[in-house]
């Protein structure tokens, strides 16, 4: 087979079409260049031939008035969708733009935003909407108004509407609380104070712009002050009042202002330094640093810039505003002079305002660069709030208006912008400035781009001032396009229950139908007494009429059992949820001072059912800062620290080098080797710019060899770290000069660049400032100036960038930096073998370790090639056509022949305790896609730091340019899964996953093809491979493309999923998920304000799924669940009424019982159990994440559960009428006052207690966790229902006279609702008792380990109360009666208790304290030393377990694991002796069943089965029916009042009976331990 290396530089095979699989970092990184050099290349072929046969066809068209269309001087190209519009700025509008009236004809949208989902008037009719899309709500009106009439029989027709309307008031209160506080968020954005320029002319907006209902009350006059503008201003009547004038200047020294450099702008004009003597750059002598420039430049330099803009004049120069290049300023234009900079809101910009912004700004709208305060046009955006990052992005103003500096200024010039339409594309943007030249009256045209736009929510930092013209406001700018709608979301189950309040209405439908058709045939019947005693009860004579009367009747008489309490109750039950989850501590992040906000209260059940997780990744996994962690010089590698990648892959791994990582232990050490270093370098020169505490780079052995004056790695150590300290586009800026004038801080377009300088000055190379001409840094204490010359600027596609320098001795040198494989391929041909090679496996080693490394590199340069060069990277720069390729034509001239200095490895670092987070995440069956918009490597490298991708994973690059390379590339990952794993499976049952299970697949494709992967073509292949694979990461995608992506899988696959981002580019994954997740920011966040749930880090995901998500699924489940079943008992109670009663809709029940019954009587309970009840503990649901995968599958609400509770309440109905009705029939119907029991009250009222009763103590045996509240809610209520029958029965009613008085004083009373109620209730005890002793699920298993204690003890917690104990002896630990651990060994022998940790444990010398896992046996000290169980691999769902710790354990020499096995197999083969119990012990053989031991597996010693085939597993036949028995009656012990049935022994037998469901999961947890072959295995195995 052809290696991949043949396939890259084989040009005839197109090598996207094949698949290309990696697994460690270096070569994922590896793989990833080449694929975007590939795709660069083939680009760059296609554009060439696309644009030789395309430029005789180009037509040549323009819009009337100068509008777009796309020529080869600057007008777009690309096309989008909509109509282009033209932004006027002292220019008059064409007639076609104005209407009869001289208005403009175009309305732009109001800057003011929105994210609320109503409006004061849209909220009732929108809301009332949104409520009755519930099926009950209709019911429930329906039958309201059937009620009204008196036909139907209703008691009180008005009285019955008001549950309805209660309803739907509290939810509407709820939405408005809701929307309320995202209005609230709202109007601080749209009322923040903005500067624009006033009493000035805009004339892209009409002069009135009042709507007809404005003008018509007469309000908002134009040119009123509203209240909210005159507020603001009386506010900062200080800054800026009436009448008070801004000036505005450009920067003198443009040392601080200038950074960051466009690569179309040249250096400086060398024709004007060799104009009158035609002097060459080899008459300039060499010189130190003290004295450069010569002498004789400095005329020069007192016009030229020595910087890459050349052609600027000086600032420091005077000249008159007429001899300056004038722009689009026509100074022979006479203004008014009233035009000044005014203080407004942001709701009040407009399209075509010029608005003034200052440093720290926020971006009011969408806004192009006029002018700036940096002579060169420049300035600095932070885009934390769009995206997440923090590090500064360059732009630029127009050339045509970088003159702009006055109010009058701009009265003086006249241009308009054509611009495109509003788009969602954050990083596009095209548009033409065009203006008149007022000197020569020519057309000019400028294009502007991206570079010259500044988004909405950004911020403006390291400028004094910028003037802008506002292009895009409100819904159209970038960010709220991203954003879209506020979406109205209604949970999973809400959704079901849907189906199930149409079951009800079907059984309500079949209820009534018999009801009116057997009341029919009743009333047909004559000669019966009906004739003598009920005379004109019939509404009509008409037997059908009759019959459809009782119909409906009996609609309204059995309407409960559609629970219209269910929507209320559950609304409180989510109120109280949402409360608990923002007073959880675990979740509060003290530096921003919020805890988890929860901000849509009606989802939260949809937290436990969460499959796929949707997350950007710059501030949300990382925090966007750098740290230079490793290097490699000269082939010597240096850095001492441990990247969170190796820490993870240690947790897994079960420590490095056999010892797990301790994170105390590592500081201490890295403190210990950091204090080494500083004092080195503290005795050899003197650095008075460092700065300690952000000291990444520790390393004691740089120090020492630069500290050697006679070594010869001290020179490439200085050549090193000055390349660092010069080669970047970095500001330095001192925040307090006075006070601390030696503190730098760095920014920077890159977090990377930033931390390399910084690393540099740390180390004794800092960067002190820029200059107009250079940089000055120091060495070692000694200061030195060197002259930028030319900055080849880094991107994506030459991923490199260079620094042309003029030392301080006159030569020239160039530096470069980026990735290896590109500067690799531009060394020098005769370079140092051994050098190339040390160095690339220093940077494999930082790549696989998760750091990003980047490669440096050098050489010399001649005055006479670099004249050369210069002139042709002018020419190229200046290019109007091809421009781009020119320039990398001419980069490409000077970058080669390098030579290398060595190599960095920096580490993004990550959030804290997401790695943690993540592998929590995994572990619980979710899966993780990242969507971010960095570039490929990028994202595979923090996949593996942050444990996302890991070595063992499959992972495939998919990288396309067309579609037909990216349908092929996603076939071959389609059978590339197939060919390991078989077909797919995508059975709802069997969603989630467990890791280690199966083979693990990754894929990673970039934002090109992810286009293509989302055709309707392509799309269902691509969910089929993403959907098959434990981790996808999608790069370069737009925020539009993050939402496909998650539609793709939520609609897809009808799979639950969540997005989590921080950046306003998130907004749109995040409505669109079922879930959203937004993360505070420093400055605040729109994904926050977007969200459903908002906090403040990452690691906060892990609890808010795992613990509460998943209680509020379960809560959730059972509590829908007891509703159905509460409403059919009472329902069919009457029901079962009918036949007595001729069929005509009797209330069996007294009215106010009826009432009641959802209202006092059985809705607490009920409620209490969805807001409180817990199945397991917080600590517990955390070390046991596994148990999630119940909400995956939906396996705690099901069609099968709601039938079995349906099935239940009709069974339990039956019994609680039936049972008092055989009381009343066959016993003496007499009370203890001698009255007769014989009224319809007495009955009912009977029938009605015993039903309650049932009900809520059938809600008591559902309820997990009881708590003080539980206990008075369940009881309470059923004595409550009493206390009102006495109260009821003092007061006179027609229908309900002294039954206190009849029914409480007889037996046949209580008799009757005690027998019912137990007769009624004890099946479902017994299936309870069954399934959980014969079929118990594994929250069962775990909530027993919590109960009895030994969990508590694994997990380090303090135990409440002794632990239930069932033996005095130890034994291997049970799943059901745990003895004592190792741990608790050690309390006899006098060493203090270590708690098991939910890690990996750590410690130094002796033997490490051993995990205690779920089958984990205790040992002696005996056994202690002379074998170490600590590396014994886990099960699944042992606490913080990890697949790691099966290498080790196969590490073991062979002879020891057997001496092991067999020790523990004899063990457990005594113990099965001693499990008989009493006259059991004899019977060896019942029925011709046996239990026969042949050996214990070592991964579980008490395992029945085992598919281990070399040591002989335990043959499993069918179990003894005694012993059946025996289990039986032990979970009775714990159940009933038997205390003395079974001998303390036989609580063993529950370790090998009882744990059947776990096996039937851990079937994959085979004997792997001895895989090796057969023939190597000891004889006596």
């Amino acid at each position: 087979m052809r290696r991949q290396d043949d396939y890259d530089d084989d040009e005839e095979i197109d090598p996207e079409l094949r698949l290309r699989t990696v697994r460690t970092a270096a070569s994922a990184i590896a793989e990833s260049i080449r694929s975007e050099q590939r795709h660069e290349r083939r680009k760059k072929k296609r554009s060439r031939f696309f644009r030789r046969t395309t430029e005789k066809k180009r037509p040549s068209s323009s819009r009337s008035g100068g509008g777009g269309g796309g020529d080869g001087d600057g007008t777009p190209s690309t096309e989008v969708p909509g109509e282009r519009r033209n932004v006027y700025v002292n220019f008059p509008l064409s007639h076609a733009e104005l209407d009869s009236n001289g208005e403009p004809t175009v309305r732009y949208e109001r800057n003011k935003v929105r994210t609320t989902k109503y409006t004061i008037i849209t909220f009732i009719p929108k809301n009332l909407f949104e409520q009755f899309r519930r099926v009950a709500n209709l019911f429930f009106l329906t039958l309201v108004v059937l009620q009204l009439f008196p036909i139907f029989g209703a008691a009180s027709g008005a009285i019955a509407a008001l549950p309805l309307a209660f309803i739907l008031t509290v939810t509407a209160i709820k939405d408005a609380v809701e929307d309320y506080r995202r209005a609230t968020l709202d109007e601080e954005v749209n009322t923040s104070a903005a500067t624009k320029l006033g009493s000035w002319r805009n004339v892209n907006q009409p002069k009135d712009p009042r709507s007809w209902f404005e003008k018509l009350l007469g309000i908002n006059k134009p040119g009123k002050v509203t209240k909210g503008v005159r507020r603001l201003r009386d506010k900062e009547a200080g800054e800026a009042g009436d009448g008070m004038r801004i000036m505005l200047q450009k920067a003198i020294d443009n040392t601080s202002s200038t950074t960051f450099r466009d690569d179309s702008l040249t250096s400086f004009d060398l024709d004007d330094i060799r104009n009158p003597s035609r002097r060459q750059l080899d008459d300039i002598q060499s010189v130190d640093s003290h004295s450069y420039p010569p002498a004789s430049l400095a005329n020069v330099s007192a016009k030229t810039s020595f910087s890459d803009s050349s052609t600027q004049v000086a600032p420091s120069q005077v000249f008159s505003k007429q001899s300056q290049p004038s722009g689009v300023i026509d100074w022979r234009r006479r203004t008014g002079g009233s035009a000044r900079w005014e203080r407004t809101l942001w709701k009040k910009l407009e399209v075509g305002d010029v608005v003034l912004l200052r440093d720290n700004d926020q971006v009011p709208a969408d806004i192009v660069v006029l002018s700036t305060s940096d002579p060169d046009g420049m300035c600095y955006l932070e885009t934390k709030n769009l995206d997440g990052e923090t590090n500064l992005k360059p732009r630029k103003s127009v050339k045509a208006t970088s003159n702009l500096t006055s109010e009058d200024d701009i009265e003086r010039s006249s241009f308009y912008l054509d611009s495109e339409p509003p788009h969602q594309n954050l990083y596009l943007y095209h548009g033409v400035l065009r203006y008149k030249d007022p000197a020569t009256g020519e057309q000019r045209q400028e294009p502007v781009s991206i570079n010259e736009l500044l988004l909405r929510g950004c911020a403006i930092r390291n400028t004094q001032w910028i003037i802008g013209l506002v292009v895009f406001t409100g819904a159209d700018t970038k960010i709220m396009l991203n954003g879209g709608a506020t979406p109205s979301k209604r949970s999973k189950i809400e959704r079901e229950t849907n189906f199930n309040v149409i079951v009800n209405f079907i059984v309500l439908l079949g209820m009534c139908t018999i009801a009116a058709v057997f009341n029919g045939l009743e009333d047909a019947k004559t000669g019966t007494s009906a004739e003598f005693f009920e005379i004109d009860v019939d509404a009509t004579d008409s037997h059908i009429l009759n019959a459809i009367i009782t119909f409906v009747s009996c609609l309204i008489a059995f309407q409960n059992i559609v629970p219209i309490s269910l929507y209320i109750s559950i609304e409180i039950v989510k109120t109280i949820q949402a409360y608990f989850i923002s007073q959880d501590v675990d979740m509060y992040y003290e530096p921003f001072d919020t805890p988890c906000v929860p901000k849509t209260w009606n989802i939260s059940d949809d937290l436990g059912q969460i499959e796929y997780v949707f997350s950007d990744k710059t501030g949300t996994l990382t925090q966007n800062v750098m740290e230079f962690q490793k290097c490699s010089v000269h082939g010597v590698a240096y850095g001492e620290g441990v990247t969170e990648a190796q820490k993870g892959a240690a947790l897994r791994d079960g420590g490095a080098g056999g010892a797990p990582m301790d994170g105390r232990d590592l500081a201490e050490k890295l403190d210990a080797l950091k204090q080494q270093m500083l004092s080195t370098m503290e005795r050899s020169f003197k650095n008075r710019y460092q700065q300690v505490a952000h000291l990444t780079l520790v390393s004691p052995k740089i120090a020492q060899d630069l500290a050697d004056r006679e070594g010869a790695q001290r020179a490439h150590l200085i050549a090193f770290f000055r390349a660092l300290a010069l080669c970047h586009t970095v500001l330095a800026d001192r925040p307090d000069p006075r006070d601390d004038p030696y503190h730098l801080e760095y920014k920077a377009e890159s977090p990377d660049e930033a931390a390399l300088v910084a690393a540099a000055r740390d180390v004794g190379f800092p960067f002190v400032r820029k200059t107009k001409d250079g940089m000055d840094i120091e060495v070692m204490g000694q200061m030195e100036h060197w002259t930028t010359l030319k900055v080849l600027e880094f991107n994506s596609t030459r991923k490199r960038m260079s620094t042309v320098m003029r030392a301080p001795d006159g030569r020239l040198v160039l530096y470069c930096k980026g990735a290896d494989s590109v500067i690799y391929a531009r060394l020098a041909k005769d370079h140092d073998p051994e050098l190339k090679d040390a160095t690339a496996r220093d940077m494999e080693a930082f790549a696989n370790s998760g750091l990003r490394t980047l490669c440096i590199a050098y050489r010399w340069l001649t005055e006479e090639e670099y004249l050369t060069w210069s002139r042709t990277y002018d020419a190229a720069t200046n290019a109007i056509e091809n421009r781009d390729e020119e320039i990398d034509k001419a980069n490409e001239l000077i970058e080669h022949s390098l030579l290398i200095l060595g190599a960095t490895a920096l580490e993004d670092k990550l959030q804290e305790g997401v790695p943690e987070a993540i592998e929590t995440l995994h572990r619980a069956g979710i899966k993780l896609w990242i969507l971010t918009g960095d570039k490929l490597q990028t994202a595979i490298e923090i996949g593996y730091s942050c444990n996302l991708l890991k070595s063992d994973m499959e992972l495939m690059i998919i990288s396309a340019e067309t579609f037909e390379d990216a349908r092929g590339q996603i076939e071959a990952g389609l059978n590339k899964i197939a060919s390991v794993l078989g077909p797919p499976s995508f059975d709802p049952k069997k969603r989630g996953f467990f890791p280690g299970a199966q083979a693990a697949f990754a894929v990673v494709i970039d934002g090109d093809t992810l286009r293509h992967a989302l055709t309707p073509e392509l799309k269902q292949m691509f969910l089929n491979l993403g959907t098959q694979c434990e981790t996808v990461v999608c790069c370069r995608v737009s925020p539009a493309q993050k939402a496909l992506t998650v539609k793709l899988v939520k609609d897809g696959r009808n799979a639950m999923t969540l997005s989590i981002g921080d950046g306003a580019n998130d907004v749109a994954m995040i409505q669109e998920a079922n879930i959203g997740c937004g993360l505070f920011g420093l400055e605040g966040s729109q994904a926050a304000m977007s969200a459903d749930y908002a906090f403040g880090q990452f690691r906060f995901l892990t609890k808010l799924l795992i613990v509460h998500g998943r209680w509020s699924y379960q809560r959730v489940a059972d509590m829908h669940s007891n509703f159905f079943y509460k409403n059919v008992i009472w329902t069919f109670g009457m029901f079962w009424f009918l036949p007595f009663n001729s069929f005509d809709a009797t209330y069996l029940y007294q009215y106010t019982f009826i009432l009641l019954y959802n209202l006092v009587f059985t809705s607490l309970p009920v409620i209490v159990l969805g807001a409180f009840d817990q199945d397991i503990n917080s600590k517990a649901a955390l070390a046991f994440p596994q148990l999630y995968v119940r909400g995956i599958r939906g396996l705690e609400y099901t069609k099968g559960k709601f039938w079995a509770y349906m099935g239940d309440g009709l069974y339990q109905s039956a019994v609680v009428f039936f049972m008092p009705y055989m009381i009343w029939i066959f016993g003496l119907p007499v009370s203890w006052t001698g009255k007769t029991i014989d009224s319809l009250a007495d009955f009912g009222t009977t029938v009605a207690v015993a039903a309650i009763l049932a009900a809520n103590t059938y809600v008591g045996i559902n309820t997990h966790y009881w708590t003080i509240m539980t206990w008075i809610v369940v009881f309470g209520s059923t004595i409550v229902m009493m206390l009102w029958i006495v109260v009821y029965s003092f007061f006179f009613s027609s229908d309900f006279i002294n039954e206190m008085e009849i029914l409480f004083g007889g037996i046949q009373f209580w008799a009757a609702i005690i027998f019912s109620a137990t007769v009624a209730l004890a099946p479902r005890f017994f299936v309870k008792f069954a399934s959980s002793a014969y079929h118990p699920l594994d929250k069962e298993l775990v909530r027993e380990m919590w109960v009895m204690g030994d969990l508590k003890d694994q997990l380090g917690i303090k135990h409440r109360k002794e632990k239930k104990r069932g033996g005095g002896e130890l034994e291997a630990a049970p799943m059901f009666m745990h003895s004592r651990n190792g741990s608790e060994m050690s309390l006899h022998h006098g060493t203090p208790y270590e708690p098991a940790m939910t890690s990996s444990p750590g410690g130094a010398g002796g033997h490490e304290p051993r995990p205690t896992y779920l089958d984990t046996p205790p040992i002696t000290e005996d056994h202690a030393s002379r074998y170490d169980y600590s590396d014994a691999p886990n099960h699944h769902l042992a606490p913080g377990g990890a697949r790691g710790q099966t290498d080790k354990w196969r590490r073991r020499p062979r002879r020891t694991i057997l001496r092991v096995i067999f020790r523990r197999r004899r063990r457990c083969r005594r113990r099965s002796i001693d499990m008989r119990m009493g006259r059991l012990r004899a019977r060896r053989r019942v029925g011709g069943r046996v239990m026969r031991l042949r050996g214990r597996c070592p991964r579980r010693c008490h395992l029945m089965r085992c598919r281990c085939r070399r040591l002989g597993a335990i043959t499993h036949r069918r179990r003894s029916s005694i012993m059946r028995w025996a289990c039986g009656v032990l979970r009775l012990r714990r159940a009933l009042p038997i205390r003395r049935l079974l001998l303390s022994r036989a609580l063993r037998i529950r370790h090998l009976l009882l744990n059947r469901a776990l096996r039937r999961r851990r079937r994959t947890a085979v004997c792997d331990v001895l895989a090796g072959p057969a023939e190597q295995l000891p004889p006596s195995v």
